[in-house]
Order: structure tokens, then C-alpha cells, then sequence
């Protein structure tokens, strides 16, 4: 049984199909994991969900699917995710993930009034210090993003642990070993500069340049050390 189970709800742009690998891959990187102690699961695609008590922890990937849309893949991992968060498993929802995990634990998810946040942005994060993700980060770091809807309502029993200038549930935490963030630990700049690119329409429409916005791209340690913290809390090798 792998550490760790990546949910992998969406894939890459076409335009990064000369970088290697997909988002799953980057994650697990970014964790530090070796091939064995991982594997993903495509559900966007109808792969299978495992049961529930045969997964030790999970983290989801971003998507360029839309909660809201209400796919049967997307409200059946979310029935799933609801059982592993009681089950005590750790989680990590990135992105979409971070949406669909607010979802799931009965949080509201829609498209984001300030428009679309892409690029590198700044994270201000309020989490305690004995917070295993963000509790030992500065206050303000920045990560790469790239989203159309947030967290509109944060889950009965969610934490709010980071805002950024667009988006004011950045991140949360549920129970002891539960986060969502919006960000993209697992993005570097040249990846972001391309989501820019990707926006460029939504960009100028919402009265930003750009051009700005990708010069403004640049690298950040942080999204690779909240990667390295969650892994901390993944079951040990067996």
C-alpha cells in the first residue's frame, strides 16, 4: 500500500507538454517520494476510487474542471473524501483540490468576484505556530496560483489560515491533519508564467496586463517546503 494517494482530477495545459511530467508528478516531487510510495488515481478520467480504509493519506490535485459543475465523478470523490477527513487521514487538497475538499465538508465553492488570480501572488497566512503546514512559514510568502473560483464559505468545522488580496479562504484546516490550499505548491515560475498566458484573456477583461503579470512571475521556496511538511505527516514506509 503507496504513503501516499494522489487524486488526480484534472491535467496540464497543452502549452506545458514539453515539461515532464503532469501534476501528480510535481506534487510527489515536491514531496520528496520515491516511485513506490505513491500512486494516482484519475477520477476525472473514471478511474476507480479505492475503499476508503486502503489509503494511509491523499492529496488532490488541481483541475481544470469547475466544482460547481457537479460531474458525478466530482460529487462521488467528494462522498469519498468526507469518509477518509472521519476516518482521521490525512489530506491535502490542492486548488480544485482545496475547493473540492471545502465541498465535500459542506463548505460553498463559486466563481471568484475579484476575478481570476494567476501568477505569483502573496500569501498572508494566520496559522498558529504548532500548525504542522503554515505554522512555522513567514506571515507573508509568496506561491504561484492560478484559479477561477474559491472558497466562497468555509466548512462548519474549517480554520481559515491564509488570504491573499483576491481570495479570503486561501487556505484552511479541518481537525489535525486536513488543509486546503488554493495555491500550487507545486509550481515553479516558468509553469505559472504559462497559466498567465493561458488567462491572458480574463486578464485584460478584469483590467490587468498581462505582460505584467507574467514579468511578475518569479521562483519561491515555499510551495516546495508546504509540500515537505505535509509529506512529514505521511505514514512510514512499511
Amino acid at each position: 500500500m503507496p504513503r501516499l494517494l494522489i487524486l488526480k482530477t484534472g491535467d496540464k495545459l497543452d502549452a506545458l507538454a514539453g515539461v515532464p511530467g503532469d501534476f501528480e508528478h510535481w506534487i510527489a516531487a515536491g514531496m520528496g517520494l520515491a516511485p513506490g510510495d505513491w500512486e494516482a488515481v484519475a477520477v476525472h478520467r473514471g478511474e476507480p476510487l479505492p475503499a476508503p480504509a486502503q489509503v494511509r493519506a491523499v492529496a488532490i490535485t488541481g483541475s481544470a474542471a469547475m466544482v460547481t459543475d457537479g460531474s458525478d465523478w466530482i460529487e462521488g470523490s467528494a462522498a469519498w473524501l468526507r469518509q477518509l477527513v472521519g476516518d482521521d487521514v490525512p489530506v491535502l487538497g490542492i486548488c480544485f483540490g482545496h475547493q473540492l475538499l471545502a465541498h465535500a465538508l459542506g463548505g460553498a465553492v463559486g466563481n471568484n468576484p475579484s476575478g481570476v488570480e494567476v501568477g505569483t501572488v502573496e500569501v498572508r497566512h494566520t496559522a498558529p505556530v504548532g500548525d504542522p503546514l503554515l505554522g512555522e512559514l513567514p506571515a507573508l510568502f509568496p506561491v504561484q496560483t492560478s484559479h477561477r473560483q474559491v472558497v466562497m464559505t468555509l466548512p462548519p468545522e474549517a480554520r481559515r489560515l491564509a488570504t491573499t488580496a483576491r481570495d479570503a479562504n486561501h487556505a484552511f484546516a479541518v481537525g489535525r491533519r486536513v488543509w486546503g490550499v488554493q495555491f500550487h505548491p507545486e509550481f515553479d515560475a516558468h509553469i505559472a508564467r504559462a497559466y498567465v498566458q493561458h488567462s491572458d484573456a480574463a486578464l485584460r477583461r478584469q483590467g490587468d496586463d498581462p505582460a505584467q503579470v507574467v514579468a511578475h512571475c518569479s521562483e519561491t521556496p515555499f510551495g516546495a517546503e508546504v509540500l515537505r511538511r505535509f509529506a512529514q505527516l505521511l505514514p512510514p514506509v512499511e
